[in-house]
C-alpha cells in the first residue's frame, strides 16, 4: 500500500495515496481518511483539551489520525481500534512514526464496548453510526462523540431507510439538516436512557455531509427522566411553512391555524438546545492556545452556534421572500424587526440563508414587509 505524509494541527501521519481525479478521492484508497473532515477532527482537539478525559477511545481509526492528534496535541492515553485487518499496519506505522505510546487494538468495536470502557468513546464510521450506538453508550462513562453521513437517510431524501436506521419519522423540510442531526441525537436518547443514563448536548452541529454529536453521560434513572423530556415531534404543515414544537412520545393530532391543514409529525427528535454554553465559552477561550488548520472557521462556527436560538427548526430566508413574492430585504433588518416585535430571533449556523424565531408565521412574514 501506498502511502504519502500529511499533516493536521501539529501532527504528522501517514495516509494512503488516493485517486485525486474521481468524485470521492477518499473511497479510492483501500483505509479511508476524508481530508474534508479536518474541521470534525480540529473541534475534537479543541474540545477535549478543556474537557481532558482520563483517557480515550477512536473506536474506528482507519488510518488513526484522529486517535493520534488527540494523544499527540491533548496529551491524553488514547486506545485506537479498526476491525479492517488492511488498517492495522497503518495505524502502527503513524503510533510509530509519531513516537507515541498509544495501544491499537483489532477488533470488532461492538465486541470491544461490551468488555471495555473509555472515559470518552468517538464513534466515526463510513456512513450510519445506528449499529455502534448501544454498545457506545454502554462502553462510555463520561464522554460519547458520534458522526453520521448518512444525511439523506436522516434528513428524509431516502425516507425508508431514515425509518429503518433511527425508528424516527423523517421529513425533507426546509430545515431538513436540522431535522437529521436532532433526530440522530433522538436515536441516541433512545439507547441511553434504557440504562438509566442521560445524555446532555456539549456541541452538537450538521456541517456539509456530514452530523457531529458530542455529548456528556449522565448517570442515574433521574437523568435519564429529565433527557425523555427533551425528547418530541415538529408538527409541520404541509402546504405552508408553519411548525409547532410538540414534546412526548407520541405526536398529537393538531391541524395548521394558517390554512387547517393536519401538521405532520416528524421525529421523535430531540427538542432544545444542540449546545452548552459554558463549554462553548471555554472553546473560544481555548483557540487561542491551540495550533488548528480550520481555527477561523472554526471559530465562526461555535460563534453562530452560541448564539443560535434552542428552537427546532429553521425559515429560509428566502423562502419567505417568495411566498410574498418580494425581494428578500436585508437579512439583519429581519432579524431586527422581529426582535422589535418582542420575538426572539437569531441566525443559525445550518443555514446562511436560515432563520430561527419562536415568532407566529403572521409576524414573520409582516417583518418581511415592513423593509418594503
Amino acid at each position: 500500500m501506498d502511502l504519502i505524509e500529511a499533516t493536521e494541527g501539529t501532527t504528522t501521519f501517514f495516509v494512503p495515496v488516493q485517486d485525486a481525479g474521481t468524485q470521492f478521492p477518499p473511497g479510492t484508497a483501500p483505509i479511508f481518511f476524508n481530508r474534508r473532515m479536518e474541521l470534525n477532527r480540529d473541534i475534537t482537539i479543541l474540545l477535549l483539551s478543556i474537557l481532558t478525559p482520563s483517557d480515550y477511545l477512536d473506536a474506528m481509526g482507519a488510518t488513526g489520525v484522529r486517535g493520534l492528534r488527540v494523544a499527540h496535541e491533548c496529551g491524553i492515553p488514547v486506545t485506537i481500534n479498526d476491525r479492517d485487518e488492511q488498517a492495522i499496519p497503518v495505524i502502527e506505522k503513524n503510533v510509530a512514526h509519531a513516537g507515541l505510546t498509544i495501544e491499537v487494538t483489532h477488533r470488532d468495536v461492538n465486541a470491544l464496548l461490551s468488555e471495555r470502557s473509555f472515559d470518552a468513546v468517538d464513534i466515526d464510521p463510513f456512513g450510519t453510526p445506528a449499529s455502534f450506538l448501544d454498545a457506545g453508550v454502554r462502553g462510555t462513562r463520561r464522554f460519547l462523540f458520534v458522526t453520521a453521513t448518512d444525511t439523506a437517510p436522516l434528513c428524509g431524501a431516502h425516507k425508508k431507510a431514515g425509518i429503518r436506521r433511527y425508528f424516527a419519522l423523517p421529513k425533507n423540510t426546509e430545515y431538513h439538516s436540522e431535522v437529521g442531526l436532532r433526530i440522530l441525537l433522538g436515536a441516541v436518547v433512545r439507547e441511553t436512557v434504557k440504562y438509566d443514563r442521560g445524555i446532555e448536548p456539549l456541541f452538537c452541529f450538521a456541517r456539509e455531509h456530514f452530523a457531529r454529536l458530542h455529548l456528556r453521560i449522565t448517570r442515574g434513572a433521574s437523568a435519564a427522566d429529565e433527557t425523555l423530556t427533551h425528547i418530541g415531534f415538529v408538527m409541520q404543515c404541509p402546504k405552508c411553512p408553519h411548525r409547532e414544537e410538540h414534546r412526548g412520545m407520541v405526536p398529537e393530532s393538531c391541524t395548521c391555524p394558517e390554512c387547517g391543514e393536519r401538521l405532520d409529525p416528524v421525529g421523535p427528535l430531540w427538542l432544545g438546545s444542540l449546545v452548552h454554553g459554558e463549554t462553548l465559552d471555554r472553546m473560544l477561550a481555548q483557540l487561542d492556545f491551540v495550533e488548528l488548520g480550520t481555527k477561523k472557521e472554526l471559530a465562526k462556527l461555535i460563534e453562530v452556534c452560541r448564539a443560535e436560538l434552542p428552537i427546532a427548526g429553521f425559515y429560509d430566508y428566502h423562502q419567505i421572500a417568495k411566498r410574498l413574492n418580494i425581494s428578500p430585504p436585508p437579512i439583519e433588518a429581519v432579524l431586527e424587526q422581529l426582535r422589535s416585535a418582542g420575538c426572539a430571533a437569531s441566525r443559525t449556523h445550518f443555514s446562511g440563508t436560515g432563520i430561527k424565531t419562536n415568532a407566529p408565521l403572521p409576524v414573520i412574514c409582516e417583518s418581511f414587509t415592513a423593509q418594503q
